[in-house]
């Protein structure tokens, strides 16, 4: 339980920090924002901890979740963009 709770921290400071690094203007709200660095976070964890690139806990999770959480803001773009 304290991983996951401790992914969420992670995520919603991760997706501030992709919104910061990805380039463009999005115009997502800050809850938006942190919904989609949470999902990077578990995603990029979850997923690099099973092809056992890293333990869980280790930095390269951290900047993993980041990669992660600026796919899903570029994919997310992508989508929303098609769709408006």
């Amino acid at each position: 339980m304290t991983s996951i709770l401790g992914t969420i921290f992670v995520g919603l400071i991760v997706g501030f920090i992709a919104r910061a690094v990805k380039p463009g203007d999005d115009r997502l709200g800050w809850i938006m924002t942190a919904v989609l660095g949470i999902a990077g976070s578990f995603l990029a964890s979850y997923a690099g901890a099973a092809m056992g690139l890293y333990r869980p806990g280790d930095a390269a999770g951290f900047i993993a979740s980041v990669i992660g959480a600026v796919v899903l803001l570029v994919l997310y773009g992508l989508v929303k963009g098609k769709s408006a």
